[in-house]
């Protein structure tokens, strides 16, 4: 019996079954689906109920789902949206005032310097797949601000560990500025080749096969090969040292402008499995999360850490975005949409605990400091930025007041 409740079908089956519950309590409080996710993860994870904890099986799984999730979110997008000087700016800017905010906050709360400079490190990270799953079920994703935030976050993953890896030198006593090139131009290359080998050989190629006799009798073959290339980009992403759903994304993004004609279509197919497995990716971030590991000190430094977080983020990115033409309202969606740390700053969390530079308490903040940021975005989106009318675009395309 008890191989049957460990069984991976048994526990698809109970990770569907709280994905469901998650959706009705989102419904019940009138808040986005992944609010209701994280919460009930949080219910049945080991914080309240303790009915399921975070194993390798579930890992894996919510690893998928943001894969999944990010390829669906590229294929909203074209290479230039994301690649323009305004957005390396905002994420330029989004980097360096939250790593001041969080080394300054740890310093005068008692941390030695090691700490404060990872603590510094995991607020520079901005989780793409929060913001981005928000917008999407807001139909907001062609907007400006929409925009704005993709294109800066994907920037602001290579950011985050070019100082993820200086962090490391630096603390280990290790640093050189030929390491740190290196990693540089590892990153900025992958997304560059893998950005124009998906665009003029992937695309070119799915598009011509798409007129063959073979593909008429298996109009299934080009999703599977999408689906294979979209996971190759994110073995490749993390091989440099990338996150693995920003391989992902520029999967999504190659494939933006291919025309099919006999076979399914794309995004079609990657919704039905984004709805899967997303879903688990977002109930797992409140499993990972355990209250029981708090103390009153880390509480109150969880608290005030997450309040830099936000507003670090909202100024490092807010003012470049309306210094570059955003209204003020965009400009804030900007800043907020760039907030959630997400999964990203809890592998960071994860990488300084395994190699002893930071303990668990402080392990623990920022994990439930990712967490916090992760659920008060979407609130704000959706009962603020979204709730009245919206400042859109002029016959333009200038962003104006609404």
């Amino acid at each position: 019996m008890d191989s049957l409740f460990t069984s991976p079908e048994f526990q698809m089956s109970l990770l569907l079954f709280v994905a469901l519950a998650g959706y009705l309590i989102a419904s019940r409080i009138n808040q986005s689906a992944v609010i209701g996710l994280i919460l009930v993860g949080l219910l049945v994870g080991p914080s309240f109920l303790g009915l399921i904890t975070y194993t390798d099986f579930i890992r894996s799984l919510a690893h998928l789902g943001a894969v999944v999730l990010l390829f669906v979110i590229g294929l909203e997008f074209n290479l230039k949206d994301i690649l323009s000087a305004r957005n390396g700016i905002i994420a330029g800017i989004g980097v360096i005032v939250p790593w001041i905010g969080g080394y300054w906050l740890s310093l005068l709360f008692g941390f030695d310097m090691a700490s404060a400079v990872f603590i510094g490190t995991a607020l520079t990270a901005t989780s793409i797949a929060i913001t981005a799953n928000v917008l999407k079920e807001l139909g907001k994703l062609q907007t400006n601000a929409a925009k704005a935030i993709i294109g800066a976050a994907v920037i602001d993953d290579v950011l985050s560990l070019l100082a993820l890896a200086i962090t490391s030198d630096v603390v280990g006593g290790t640093f050189s500025v030929g390491g740190i090139v290196i990693v540089a131009f590892k990153a900025i290359a992958f997304i560059v080749i893998a950005g124009a080998f998906g665009l003029l050989v992937v695309s070119r190629f799915l598009e011509h096969l798409d007129t063959t006799a073979f593909v008429e009798k298996y109009p299934e073959f080009i999703f599977i090969f999408a689906m294979m290339v979209a996971f190759l980009y994110a073995m490749l992403a993390e091989a440099v040292g990338l996150s693995a759903i920003v391989g992902a994304f520029i999967a999504g993004v190659s494939f933006e402008g291919v025309r099919l004609t006999r076979s399914r279509s794309l995004k079609e197919g990657a919704d039905y499995l984004q709805i899967i497995f997303a879903s688990i990716f977002f109930v797992s971030l409140g499993i990972l999360a355990d209250f029981h590991a708090l103390t009153m000190e880390i509480v109150v430094f969880l608290f005030v850490l997450t309040f830099v977080a936000i507003v670090t983020k909202v100024i490092g990115c807010g003012i470049p975005a309306k210094l570059s033409g955003l209204c003020t309202k965009d400009a804030l969606i900007v800043g907020f949409g760039m907030s959630p740390r997400g999964e990203v700053a809890m592998i960071v969390a994860l990488i300084g605990l395994e190699t002893h530079i930071i303990g668990q308490g402080v392990y623990v903040t920022l994990v439930l400091m990712s967490l916090l940021t992760t659920l008060i975005t979407p609130i704000v989106f959706r009962n603020w930025f979204y709730r009245g009318e919206y400042c859109g675009n002029d016959a333009n395309g200038t962003s104006r007041e609404g």
